[in-house]
């Protein structure tokens, strides 16, 4: 039984178009979920003047943006935020709310018009690195009066 060139050449069109639906479905899914994750961020004030001095870590991924800061504490004030990492989109532009932030002293700041998405992940980011500040200072409270208690 002999196949025709035809035949194959037809076979590889279909397997192409099809490896390619595949990859565009997924594609578009991942695009909904990514759009879906940051509608659906939301952000918390918190007060910056009840967290200990220090340097704190966070980072947020919604798939197509990604960010990593460091954040540092000195006196109830954010003194120096850096962004260590972004994966945006077209989301660079976004980058310059670190410095409201920083003015401002909070974190829910205005956003930048045309990197919307990239400053809403960069906000909650830094959200989740002072929650982790919080975190350690319940922490350390709770571990000084256990130590008081025992010894």
């Amino acid at each position: 039984m002999k196949i025709s060139l035809k035949k194959i050449v037809f076979i590889v069109i279909i397997l192409l178009f099809l490896t390619g639906s595949t990859y565009g479905i997924t594609y578009l899914k991942d695009i909904a979920d990514y759009k879906q994750a940051v509608k659906e961020t939301t952000i918390e004030e918190i007060n910056i003047s009840d967290i200990s001095d220090g340097v704190y870590n966070g980072e947020y991924d919604v798939k197509f943006i990604y960010a990593k800061v460091e954040i540092t504490i000195q006196n109830g004030e954010i003194t120096t935020i850096n962004l260590l990492e972004h994966r945006h989109e077209r989301g660079k532009p976004a980058e310059s709310i670190i410095h409201k932030m920083i003015d401002e002293q909070k974190i829910d700041v205005d956003a930048i018009s045309g990197a919307t998405n990239s400053g809403t992940v960069i906000k909650k980011t830094v959200e989740i690195a002072l929650k982790s500040a919080n975190r350690r200072s319940k922490i350390g409270i709770l571990i000084f009066f256990c130590h008081k208690l025992l010894f």
